[in-house]
């Protein structure tokens, strides 16, 4: 009997040993989010003992089985869908807020607006030398518009750009180091400490690789995971100890495309999803932008060749190019503005020409209202992603404090945990005191 309570009390001092650096751990790693809460797997110890032909079971004190770490599957998914739709959508508001700012900056409705009033000033008095050098200024002022225009879409492009550049080489790495993590883990032993580590480590690569780039995993009872990476198609990332290479190509138009492994990929979700949306969008703006470039220079060449000149002759162009990067004013002097109409003598003060070009720019389809309608329609697709963002906020915050709550460290229980344990100490060293009086007490009989 005393030997069992030495025993008793040895495997409950260890017990609780273990249980308090396991605590320890758990509160040193409170605000650690990668960190999953451990706690000591127990059981019974039970041996039989053998006494003539009587065979009986005795309790012999406390088995330590290893650590066990809290872990859920359902939520981690969860929490790992959550993140890559906000990630995307996160992605896709930053990049077209770049390009939004980047249009209202340069004033380009504005330019506009003034290059219309310039002219319309000159309707009043056609003849004025001063109101047609203003209304040639106006057009060079508009023409630096464009061109400042079309390079800050194409800083924001490039930004974005560089943006996935990166994040190719972190989703890479991270497919690295899981495939690493699955040939680590066949060799680590079951409730180990290194293989709870291993476990955390696998599980913050997943909830990292999903923000990039949304994906499914699978899980084997030896804690391997497959990876498929969520889209078209569906594309395994990570198998056992091998992982794939995700690429990205940049097109003429700064539109990206994804392959794995060389094969073609459409991503469905995570911040590589949401860059590609926004530079598809913003391929879109540079496609509008020069196209409203390209209606005022075929607005205003067109009614010049179709007017005369305060000199009597037959109106010349005023632009040059075919977009907003290229456009350019190529008269020298506002007397070439062709404000009459063809076969007008000098000097003539009819505005039929000019009142034309004017109706033109200013009309439902003119390039005014078209820079208008450009602006308007990006910033209700910011607003848009606005507020879609602020819902996937909310839902992927859910996610982080339930799989938090179930996972995580509460601090609290750690410190309740710290006074059972005390307890616990106490109790096993008197369990041991006890044997040790019993034994006194035997070896004192005469």
């Amino acid at each position: 009997m005393p030997t069992a309570l030495f025993s008793i009390g040895r495997s409950g001092l260890n017990a609780s040993r273990l249980s308090l650096e396991l605590t320890a751990q758990n509160i040193a790693n409170a605000g650690n989010a990668d960190f999953a809460r451990r706690s000591i797997k127990q059981s019974e110890l039970v041996g039989s003992g053998n006494i003539a032909l009587n065979t009986a079971d005795s309790f012999g004190g406390v088995r330590l089985s290893g650590i066990d770490r809290a872990q859920s599957a359902l939520l981690q998914r969860q929490a790992r869908d959550s993140a890559a739709a906000l990630a995307s959508t996160s992605a896709e508001l930053r990049a077209l807020k770049s390009a939004e700012t980047a249009l209202e900056r340069t004033r380009l409705y504005d330019a506009l607006v003034g290059f219309e009033a310039a002219f319309t000033r000159l309707e009043s008095d056609p003849t004025s030398a001063p109101l047609r050098t203003a209304a040639l200024e106006s057009a060079r002022q508009l023409v630096g518009t464009f061109n400042t225009a079309d390079e800050s879409l194409a800083n924001a492009r490039r930004l974005t750009i560089g943006e996935a550049e990166a994040d190719v080489l972190t989703i890479n790495t991270l497919t690295d180091d899981l495939a690493r993590i699955n040939r680590e883990m066949v060799a680590a032993r079951d409730g180990s400490a290194g293989k709870a580590a291993l476990l955390d480590s696998r599980d913050a690569a997943l909830a990292r690789l999903a923000e990039q780039i949304g994906i499914s995993a699978s899980f084997n009872p030896d804690g391997t995971v497959l990876v498929n990476a969520n889209g078209t198609p569906t594309t395994t990332l990570v198998d056992g100890g091998t992982n794939a290479v995700f690429g990205i190509t940049v097109g003429a138009d700064g539109t990206l495309d994804f392959a794995i492994d060389g094969a073609g990929f459409v991503p469905a979700s995570g911040a590589m999803a949401g860059r590609a949306a926004a530079l598809q969008a913003k391929a879109d703006l540079q496609v509008q932008l020069d196209a409203l470039a390209a209606d005022v220079i075929g607005i205003i060449n067109t009614a010049q060749s179709t007017g005369s000149d305060l000199a009597g002759n037959p109106g010349a162009a005023v632009f040059s190019g075919t977009g907003a990067g290229t456009i350019a004013v190529v008269m020298t002097s506002g007397k070439g503005l062709a404000t009459a109409p063809a076969g007008a003598p000098a000097g003539n003060r009819d505005t039929a020409n000019l009142a034309a070009m004017l109706a033109a720019l200013g009309g439902a389809s003119g390039p005014v209202e078209g820079a208008n309608t450009l602006l308007l329609q990006l910033s209700s697709r910011v607003a848009g992603l606005e507020l879609r963002r602020e819902g996937l906020s909310v839902v992927a915050a859910s996610a982080r404090e339930e799989l938090a709550r179930e996972t995580g460290v509460d601090l609290d229980n750690e410190a309740a945990n710290l006074v059972q344990l005390q307890r616990a100490f106490e109790a096993n060293s008197r369990v041991i005191q006890v044997a040790a009086d019993l034994f006194d007490t035997i070896l004192a009989l005469r």
